[in-house]
C-alpha cells in the first residue's frame, strides 16, 4: 500500500472490496477448495510458477487478507499464518533447520516455547542453547558451524525484560545467522523488531492482535531483507526442491521464506489458520493501536500503585524509575512498555497465591493479552515445565505474579487489587 501511517493500515491494508457483492467487509471464504481457469493454470499453481488460491490448506483469501495486513504493519515484505503461535514458531524452524542444526535462544523465551525448544524440537533432532539475551559475550560463545538462528522475544514473558536489539542484530549479521524475534507482547503498534534489524517476527495472534480472547492464531512475518542465496548455513534454501521442479528457494529473493513456509511447511504438516479465525483478527486488528494505548496508560498507573504498596516487594515494570530496563525501554518503546508484567508479593509463594485466590474483578488464566484484566502465577503454570533452577535463573521467582492489565476503569483494578492484598 502507499506510506500510508500505522492507523490508516489496520484498517486498510489487505482489504479489498469485494468484486461480486461490492461488500465492504472482509468476507469470510469458508471455501475449502477453489477453481483453476482451466488446466494449464492450474499446473503453473502447483509449479509455484503462478500465485492463486487453490486449497485452503495452503491459501486462502480471509487469511491473505490477514497476511497482507501483518506484512504491512511490521514492515516486512511477507507473512505466513498458522493455527497457532505455537505453530508459526515450529513451522518455522522446520523450514529453516534440518536435524542436527542449532538455535541459541533467549533464557526468558515464553514457557511454552522453551518447554517446545527442549522437548519435542530436541526430540526431532534440533539441539537449541539457551543463553542469557543480555550477555552478549556468552551468546556469542555459543554459536558455532550449526547455528541457524538467535531466537529472542522483544518484551520477555513474565517479566517484561528489555534487550538491547540492535546489539544482538550486529552480532547475528556478524555470523550471517537469522535473527527471529517473538513480538506478541508489544504487537507492532509499540515496537517493530525489523526496524532494528529483525529478519523475522513471529507472533501469537491469539493474544493482543486479535485482542478478545476467543480465536488462535499465529504469524511468521519475513523482513525480505535476509540474503540465504550461497549462504552455506542454509542448505535447505540453496538445495533444488524435487517437488516444485527443481527450485530453488533462495532464488525467490524477498519472497524464499514464505514461498518456503507455504509450499513445504503447511502443506505437509497442515498447521493453517480457519479463515474464520483470520475475520476474527482482521476484525481486532482495526481497533489495535487505540487498544494497546489504553493497555499502556492502564498499566503505567497500575505499575506506580503496585510500586508504592506496602505488601508488594518488588515490580518489573520498565518504565519505572530506576528500572534496570528503564533507558532501554524509552530508547525502544517510545508509545510505552506495554500492559503486561510481573509483581512479588511480600510473603512469597503463599501470599502470591492468596492474592491470586481473593481477587474478584480480575480473571485467573494462563492466557494473556486479552480485553480483560488477567493474573496467573508462572511458577506453577506458564512455567512449570522447568525446574526451580531454570525458572530462578529466567527470574520466574515464587513468589511472582503475572499481570496482564486489560481495557477496564483502573480505578476498579487498583480496588480489586487492594481488596486481595488486604486477605493476606
Amino acid at each position: 500500500m502507499k506510506d500510508y501511517g500505522f492507523d490508516t493500515l489496520q484498517i486498510h491494508a489487505g482489504s479489498k472490496i469485494d468484486p461480486a457483492t461490492k461488500a465492504t467487509g472482509m468476507p469470510i471464504y469458508l471455501s475449502n477448495a477453489f477453481t483453476f481457469e482451466d488446466a494449464d493454470q492450474a499446473a503453473r499453481i502447483f509449479a509455484l510458477e503462478e500465485g492463486g488460491y487453490f486449497y485452503s490448506r495452503l491459501s486462502n483469501p480471509t487469511v491473505s487478507a490477514l497476511q497482507e495486513r501483518m506484512a504491512a504493519l511490521d514492515g516486512g515484505a511477507s507473512a505466513v499464518a498458522f493455527a497457532s503461535g505455537t505453530a508459526a514458531i515450529m513451522g518455522l524452524i522446520m523450514t529453516v533447520c534440518q536435524s542436527g542444526d542449532e538455535i541459541v535462544a533467549a533464557h526468558n523465551l515464553y514457557g511454552g516455547t522453551i518447554g517446545s525448544l527442549s522437548g519435542t524440537m530436541t526430540g526431532m533432532g534440533f539441539t537449541s542453547h539457551f543463553v542469557d539475551p543480555r550477555d552478549l559475550t556468552k551468546m556469542e560463545a555459543l554459536i558455532n558451524e550449526k547455528t541457524r538462528m538467535i531466537f529472542i522475544e522483544s518484551v520477555g514473558n513474565p517479566n517484561g525484560d528489555m534487550l538491547d536489539f540492535e546489539a544482538i542484530s550486529k552480532l547475528a549479521k556478524k555470523y550471517n545467522l537469522l535473527l527471529v524475534v517473538d513480538n506478541t507482547t508489544p504487537t507492532p503498534y509499540l515496537f517493530k523488531p525489523i526496524q532494528y534489524g529483525a529478519d523475522i517476527v513471529v507472533y501469537s495472534t491469539t493474544k493482543y492482535l486479535a485482542g478478545h480472547g476467543n480465536v488462535m492464531g499465529g504469524i511468521v512475518v519475513d523482513s525480505g531483507t535476509f540474503n540465504f542465496k550461497d549462504n552455506p548455513r542454509y542448505p535447505l534454501f540453496n538445495t533444488p526442491d524435487k517437488a516444485y521442479h527443481d527450485i530453488v528457494y533462495a532464488d525467490l529473493g524477498e519472497g524464499a521464506l514464505a514461498t518456503k513456509l507455504i509450499a513445504k511447511t503447511l502443506r505437509d504438516l497442515g498447521a493453517c489458520m480457519a479463515p474464520f479465525n483470520a475475520y476474527l483478527t482482521l476484525l481486532g486488528l482495526e481497533t489495535l493501536s487505540l487498544r494497546m494505548q489504553k493497555h499502556v496508560d492502564n498499566s503505567r498507573q497500575l505499575a506506580t500503585f503496585l510500586q508504592e504498596n506496602e505488601k508488594v516487594e518488588w515490580v518489573n515494570y520498565s518504565e519505572l524509575p530506576g528500572s534496570s530496563n528503564y533507558e532501554l525501554a524509552k530508547k525502544y518503546f517510545p508509545n510505552g512498555f506495554g500492559g503486561l508484567f510481573s509483581f512479588g508479593v511480600k510473603g512469597g509463594l503463599m501470599a502470591g497465591k492468596a492474592v491470586i485466590n481473593n481477587v474478584e474483578l480480575f480473571i485467573h488464566v494462563t492466557n494473556f493479552a486479552d480485553s480483560k484484566s488477567l493474573l496467573t502465577h508462572p511458577a506453577s503454570t506458564t512455567h512449570a515445565q522447568m525446574s526451580k533452577e531454570e525458572r530462578d535463573v529466567a527470574g520466574v521467582y515464587e513468589e511472582a505474579v503475572r499481570i496482564s492489565v486489560g481495557l477496564e476503569d483502573v480505578k476498579d483494578l487498583k480496588n480489586d487489587l487492594q481488596q486481595a492484598f488486604d486477605k493476606i
